[in-house]
């Protein structure tokens, strides 16, 4: 009889749980990168209705110890020239590039990274950059990436994770965001600079 009582008293006498922190992150990235695919696997939508962003859209991605509020930007050539509009605001920043494109997009999805790395909105913001399409035969490595984005020399001192993904493991994406997730708790914890 009182083991019963314990668990009842366990049950009913704890209180809801603690609110999780929520934060509110920029995700920016090419077209075809698969930025929405992800984000809607995480949010364990439909696979079959995704719809490239072609605007903006915000999802709330639920974490265990987190929810993310997600900005995701369309990442067509004639909408990353707005992308700075959205920034403000953000705690941390989600870049999506297609690990087994061409060249030119490569090169181009370099430009925009080191863009974001050193805008004064984002400069300072946790970073997670994903490696997509890891499953496809043409993907390169991270360490292929981290080179040729020259990640060590233009990100140094800044908070930044490069990992690999693709949907065939979203437990290695869920890892990657927890990461992340990792690092805003740290900043949150920062004392503030005077």
């Amino acid at each position: 009889m009182r083991y019963v009582h314990q668990c009842f008293r366990a049950l009913c006498c704890k209180g809801p749980p603690p609110p999780r922190p929520e934060y509110d992150l920029v995700c920016i990235g090419l077209s075809g990168s698969g930025k929405t695919t992800l984000l809607s696997q995480l949010c364990s939508e439909s696979p079959e209705n995704i719809v490239s962003t072609t605007g903006f859209s915000i999802k709330a991605v639920p974490f265990q110890n987190a929810i993310l509020n997600v900005k995701e930007l369309g990442g067509a050539d004639n909408i990353r020239k707005y992308w700075s509009r959205y920034y403000q605001g953000s705690q941390g920043v989600i870049f999506v590039l297609d690990s087994a494109s061409s060249e030119d997009d490569l090169e181009t999805a370099r430009n925009e990274l080191h863009s974001a790395l050193q805008h004064p909105q984002l400069c300072t913001l946790p970073f997670l950059i994903l490696a997509n399409h890891q499953d496809k035969p043409a993907a390169r490595s991270v360490q292929e990436i981290k080179k040729y984005f020259e990640l060590e020399p233009l990100a140094r001192g800044k908070r930044w994770i490069l990992k690999p993904c693709s949907l065939d493991d979203m437990e290695a994406v869920k890892d990657s965001f927890s990461l992340l997730i990792n690092l805003l708790e740290e900043r949150d914890f920062e004392p503030s600079r005077m």
